[in-house]
Formats: structure tokens, sequence, C-alpha cells
């Protein structure tokens, strides 16, 4: 039979009120009688049920997380960040992919609804505005790399332009003067502000810029390994290649590679984002750092803080800096 707080108040000698403030919390127990009862529920190897607690606390100590893809370094690092800061606070983490349809994302947030305490959304290509705007007043969210307008939700944000343009500037300073870009999701924010400090910095310099030398791509290996292919058929062909994410960067070095060229002897790569793996490629991935696990690790502070405040706690809007990881993948322009 399934042991209950009755059975723990009876073992114990004490109201059912006692053992109550005693595993909740909530309440003055003396020390004495507060060790007694823990003793008790631990001898009778007692598990508070989850509904019946979140009735009592109006907790179900469970936080919502919405990201627009699983797949990936950059997205387990961003749950590695979000689960163990949640962990470390005795909250658990329930995540959905929401795809970049704003129906699944509202979808998603009926089917958390009363089963979460808050939520953290991704989601850089749809107007966050809009998917937030059906959730009670009282759900706390903390937005992630969204476009958003005003201080009505906390969000926290890349320097994705910042980061894209500092990049290009440390090409420039090798003497790069052809530099492609392969450029991510057409609709995807962090796409379009990356290839904005990409055109800006070439412009600052007075560089041409050419059409054929932005490739489209959709943050994937696959798609960084035919626009790499694409750029090395190209005549004349570019010194230098930025990729908006690692990952299309390393698809990139893989078709460089079969094109039989040398990187960085015949031609610079870096990438975006500094993901693990990165330092690990051959040659090691120059890449733009993003603090991807800390990113969920903030997110996660601010959204536990908008818990414990109900929500009623001055909205923070926070953009993360970036700086350069210069690696062997990129190198002064010989040609």
């Amino acid at each position: 039979m399934k042991v209950t707080i009755r059975d723990v108040a009876r073992e114990a000698g004490v109201s059912v009120a006692t053992v109550s403030r005693v595993l909740n919390d909530s309440g003055p127990v003396g020390d004495e009688t507060r060790k007694r009862i823990l003793g008790v529920a631990s001898r009778l190897r007692y598990t508070p049920d989850g509904a019946a607690l979140s009735l009592i606390t109006r907790r179900t100590n469970t936080l919502g997380v919405l990201l627009p893809d699983l797949h990936g370094e950059f997205f387990s690092e961003v749950i590695r960040g979000i689960d163990s800061t949640a962990q470390r606070s005795g909250y658990h983490v329930l995540v959905s992919r929401s795809h970049r349809d704003k129906d699944e994302i509202e979808a998603a947030f009926r089917a958390m609804r009363g089963r979460v305490d808050g939520h953290v959304v991704m989601s850089p290509e749809i107007d966050a505005q809009a998917i937030v705007a059906n959730l009670p007043a009282s759900c706390p969210v903390v937005l992630l790399n969204c476009v958003i307008e005003g201080t009505e939700f906390d969000s926290l944000n890349i320097d994705n332009f910042g980061g894209a343009h500092a990049m290009t500037r440390h090409l420039i300073g090798l003497g790069h003067e052809r530099i492609a870009f392969i450029a991510g999701h057409e609709r995807n924010h962090d796409a379009a502000e990356r290839l904005r400090g990409y055109r800006e910095a070439l412009m600052d310099e007075g560089l041409e810029q050419r059409a054929e030398w932005e490739r489209p791509g959709d943050f994937t290996e696959a798609s960084g390994f035919r626009a790499g292919g694409e750029i090395a058929a190209l005549s004349p062909r570019p010194t230098a290649i930025f990729a908006a994410n690692d990952s299309m960067a390393i698809g990139a070095l893989s078709a460089l590679r079969e094109a039989g060229l040398r990187v960085p002897e015949d031609i610079s790569v870096a990438g975006f984002d500094d993901i693990p793996v990165a330092r690990y490629m051959s040659p090691p991935l120059t890449s733009v750092h993003v603090a991807i696990s800390e990113l969920g690790e903030r997110a996660t502070r601010t959204l536990l803080q908008a818990v414990e405040e109900k929500n009623q706690h001055v909205k923070c809007q926070e953009t993360l800096p970036t700086t350069l990881v210069i690696r062997q993948s990129c190198g002064r322009n010989i040609h």
C-alpha cells in the first residue's frame, strides 16, 4: 500500500498540518520535530503526491522550454545550461521542439498549461509578441534570441551583429578582400543580424560585395557542405569563408577538403557560436564565441526569479557580448 501523509503524521506523533509544513518548508516547526518527521518520512519511504503538492504550493517545480530545433551542439549546450541551473534549484525541465510554426508553438503552450511554472522560449523566426500574447499575464516567460519590441517581457539576445562585424573585420585585417558568407535561414533573426554585420564590415572598409559570394544555408552541416563546394568552384575564388554558424563552417571544411583545397593555406574558414567540437576540428576552427551554456543558465535564473516574484518584477532585456576565438583555420592572405 502507498504510504500517505497521514501515516507519517501518525508515526511521528504530530498532525498532518505539521508534516505538511515540514515537507513544504512552509512554516515554523521546531528542530527536533522537523528531524523526527523527516526521519519517519525517510524510513517509510514517503513520496509526496506531485499533483496534491502543486495544489498546496501553487507550484509544479517544472519549467517549460520551447526551442526551434533540438539538433546540434548549440541546442544541446543551451539545454545543458537550463537543466543544470533548474536542478540546482529543485526544478525539472519539460522540453518541446517548437519547429518554426506559430500554431505548433501555441499547441505546445496549451499542452504545458498547468504543468509548468514558466517558460523559456527561443523562436528567432516568429514574432515573439504574437506567440506569447495569449499566455496568462501571471505566467512568467523568458525569451531567447527573439524579435521583440518594448519591455513587457524578460529577454536575452546574442550580439549577432557585433560578433559578425568583428569577425569580418578580423578577416579583412588578415588581408582578405574576397570574403564569402554562408547565410542561415532567410527568416531567422540571428541569421539576418549576422549577415548584416558581415555586409556592414565590408562596406566600412570599402570592399566589393558580390551576390555570388553570399551563399544560402540553413545552419546544418549539409548546407555548409553544399555552399562550400559552390564557393570552391567560383572564379575568382574567395580567399576566406565566414559561415553564420559552426555547423555550416564544418560542412564547408569538408567540401573544401574534397575539392583539394588546403585550409588555411588556400582559403580561410571561420564560423559563429564556438560550439565545443570547433576546437577539435582539423584544422581547429576560428569562431565567434557565444557563451551558449551561460545563455541557458541566465535564462533559467531570470525565469526562476520571475516565478518567485509571481511575475511582478521589473522585466530585464539583456544582450550577451561575443568574443573572437582565433584558431588555425584562418591565416593571412598570401594570394
